[in-house]
């Protein structure tokens, strides 16, 4: 009996020991952890940001949207679609197409026969940009002569000789069509606008201006779009106005995952074509950048507020 109850105190003694060995492992990785989330808390509190992920490549998901297929699975064809990739390619080795968002201010140079010197050059600020593959297009607009101007361009025409980018900035819609019923002096700028350059490495800045719009009627019923670029839409509106907009909300929508699943391209395929374009996009971005380096970097101008 004093046999048993003895090994049975030597099995507790070497559970006890491993178990204190493990909590004393366990602890001994603790001070690490800590020291990883310091950093990442130093990281952005230095630069106001948190640091990249580990896939540079998704990144070039906001440079590059026209690289990824078409969302709706109805129109995508993986051969064509390939194809067209290298096309692209083929493409911005001939010609620059730089970063731009929409927000941001261009100047578009093309060539047309009818015109004087051949050439044909519109500034304007770009209000929207949709479009996959070689069907990526992108629209400016600006007030001449007191008449709003639009012009759409597709971002691989081959009569595109120089795309600009007199300001980089975004907005804070994803779309700008609220300017055509705006006052005139938010889609004003000069033909002779000067290129405004940002250091390297900053952020790309995020223009908050609200407009204002003209009185009704407008083109569009704003009301009903939730924007955030626009400051007075409740004063143009009527009672009436406001029960249609609460009767015709669907909040229900942002629980439909399958609508959301529609809308959005895989990780998966996104790491695939990402592989595929990845160098050459990085080669192409690097000699712009040292192009970039040898012009005079001026301070941004105030913004429209």
């Amino acid at each position: 009996m004093s046999l048993v109850f003895r090994k049975s105190f030597d099995l507790f003694k070497t559970v006890k020991w491993i178990l204190r060995k493990d909590i004393r492992a366990c602890l001994s990785s603790l001070p690490e952890k800590v020291e990883k989330i310091n950093a990442v808390e130093v990281e952005i509190t230095r630069t106001g940001r948190r640091p990249r992920s580990q896939n540079p490549m998704l990144e070039y998901r906001h440079i590059y949207p026209e690289f990824l297929p078409d969302p709706n699975p109805n129109w995508r064809n993986s051969l064509r679609e390939k194809l067209e990739r290298a096309d692209m390619l083929e493409r911005r080795k001939q010609i620059d197409i730089p970063e731009f968002y929409v927000g941001s201010i261009l100047a578009v140079t093309i060539s047309d026969p009818h015109a004087q010197g051949k050439t044909n050059r519109f500034v304007g600020i770009c209000i929207e940009r949709k479009g996959c593959g070689l069907r990526a297009e992108f629209t400016l607009r600006n007030v001449v002569d007191n008449q709003g101007v639009e012009v759409r361009y597709e971002l691989y025409d081959p009569t595109i000789q120089t795309i600009q980018v007199l300001r980089l900035e975004k907005r804070l819609d994803d779309k700008l069509y609220y300017l055509r019923d705006a006052l005139p002096e938010y889609s004003t700028f000069p033909v002779d606008m000067d290129p405004e350059i940002l250091p390297e490495g900053t952020a790309v800045p995020v223009n908050p201006v609200q407009v204002k719009l003209k009185p009704r009627p407008w083109l569009e019923r704003w009301e009903r779009q939730e924007l955030k670029g626009v400051s007075n839409i409740e004063e143009h509106l009527k009672e009436k106005d406001r029960v249609r907009r609460e009767l015709r909300k669907t909040p229900w929508e942002k629980y439909d995952l399958m609508k959301q699943y529609r809308k959005t391209v895989p990780i998966e395929d996104q790491n695939e074509i990402w592989g595929e374009v990845y160098n050459q996009l990085q080669q192409m971005r690097m000699s712009t950048k040292k192009t970039a380096r040898k012009r005079v970097i001026t301070a941004p101008k105030s913004q429209l507020g």
